[in-house]
């Protein structure tokens, strides 16, 4: 296998996401290419199409620029060997020349008329692209109309901007780390942050950092490691996690003490948590099940609802939920999340804790979400999340007592994902 491939695999990769809206990370796991690539390939695979993905908007900005008219419907082929051409040739590291040669190669396999103009283009960009993008406002061209309009209204103009910028770096790399974090954080040369979780570079394959074999971290953002925090101290307790796959958070509370019963609907995914607390040396009970009806025979203690969602807080990692994601999914999933919740609160007695948590952005599946819940319900309260819970800032808790992480929160350390979560309490 050579790079050439891992371009054809980053070409088929992009068309699935745009034609059919599939999530990257599972056009990669069944691309059976992919799978045969030498970990240094799959890597250039992924980054090329999640870049051509992050700067998508970008990227068509700068071909119109260049042709003297639209493309016809039978270029688009064309279209996307010129897109993550493009993307290798502005915005990754990459030589220049295997950029554009490596495109043009690709072009004559999959649109041979076309051929000449991908290397015109690409040629013509690779002198005057600098100047053209300096004129660009990459913010609202690679943020979808929506979303940047759902993010004013919720946060302002100049936050939304902030958060559309963030989206457009690449995520650092944290970790989750089971005994001593400043051990772990001097032997990975990490920095630990104010919550606990480290933070490293991405780059590079996590299986070979010293600890993975042995199960000692898991990767995690940090902003996703606060809210199983929320639920106090749980060693001893009775723990429900619903949504619970991959099992970050599971892991977190087995960790913490907790006797955990892991909730999941599919059975695939499961497994995938199954794995990966093996790795850890953790154990919980899991359970194959939709949440929205499930209970458990006696109450919990505790549960955490790690709910479905639009993931939009995630979009620095996944950059394919800007291009897969419409309103009417965040509608949706919101009404998903609030049955969720209605059962939630069930499963636990009087003074019971449930914690709800989405990586998302959208309002509907965040603090409207608890507004609703408070105004049909009233057998539940808020319990504030306190400075001390977020690492001393209090910049990440909402006016209502709720975590509130934005990707622009931390630019100093590189950004939070995208995360609301909010603590409850059963009042009888």
């Amino acid at each position: 296998m050579t790079p050439e491939n891992a371009r054809a695999v980053a070409l088929g990769a992009i068309g699935s996401v745009l034609d059919h809206r599939r999530p990257l990370d599972d056009v990669l796991e069944t691309d059976k290419v992919f799978g045969t690539l030498e970990a240094r390939d799959r890597a250039l695979a992924r980054a090329i199409a999640s870049e051509t993905l992050r700067r998508l908007g970008q990227i068509d900005d700068l071909i119109r620029s260049c042709l003297d008219r639209r493309l016809p419907k039978r270029a688009m082929m064309a279209r996307q060997v010129l897109r993550i051409g493009v993307a290798q040739l502005l915005f990754l590291d990459l030589a220049p020349h295997a950029a554009i040669a490596t495109s043009v190669d690709l072009a004559k396999q999959v649109c041979p008329p076309f051929a000449k103009l991908v290397n015109a283009v690409l040629r013509r960009l690779q002198r005057e692209g600098p100047a053209k993008m300096e004129r660009q406002d990459a913010v609202l061209l690679n943020t979808p109309e929506w979303l940047f309009a759902s993010w004013t209204a919720a946060y302002g103009e100049a936050t939304a901007r902030a958060i559309g910028a963030a989206h457009l770096t690449r995520a650092p790399l944290d970790l989750s780390v089971i005994g001593d974090g400043e051990n772990w954080a001097r032997r990975l040369d990490a920095e630990r942050l104010p919550t606990g979780s480290l933070r490293l570079q991405a780059g590079g394959d996590v299986t070979e950092l010293p600890g993975f074999a042995e199960g000692r971290w898991w990767v995690q953002d940090a902003a996703a490691a606060i809210p199983a925090r929320l639920l106090g101290d749980v060693a001893g307790q009775s723990v429900i996690d619903l949504c619970a796959a991959p099992g970050g958070k599971t892991a977190q509370l087995v960790a913490a003490g907790g006797k955990v019963t892991a909730v999941d609907l599919s059975d695939r995914r499961l497994a995938r948590l199954e794995e990966n607390l093996k790795r850890l040396s953790l154990a919980a009970t899991t359970i194959s099940a939709d949440a929205t009806t499930w209970r458990p025979d006696t109450p919990a203690d505790t549960v955490l609802i790690d709910a479905p969602c639009s993931g939009t807080g995630t979009i620095r990692r996944h950059p394919d939920i800007a291009r897969t994601k419409r309103p009417e999914d965040v509608a949706r999933l919101a009404d998903l999340q609030r049955r969720l919740i209605d059962n939630a609160i069930g499963m636990v007695g009087p003074g019971g804790l449930v914690v709800f948590a989405v990586c998302s952005l959208q309002e509907d599946e965040g603090a409207a979400q608890t507004e609703a819940l408070l105004a049909r319900r009233d057998d539940a309260e808020i319990v504030p999340v306190t400075p001390a819970e977020t690492g001393g800032n209090p910049g990440l808790i909402d006016s209502k007592g709720a975590l509130r992480t934005l990707p622009c929160h931390w630019p100093e350390r590189g950004g939070l994902d995208g995360f609301y979560a909010v603590r409850l309490r059963r009042i009888r």
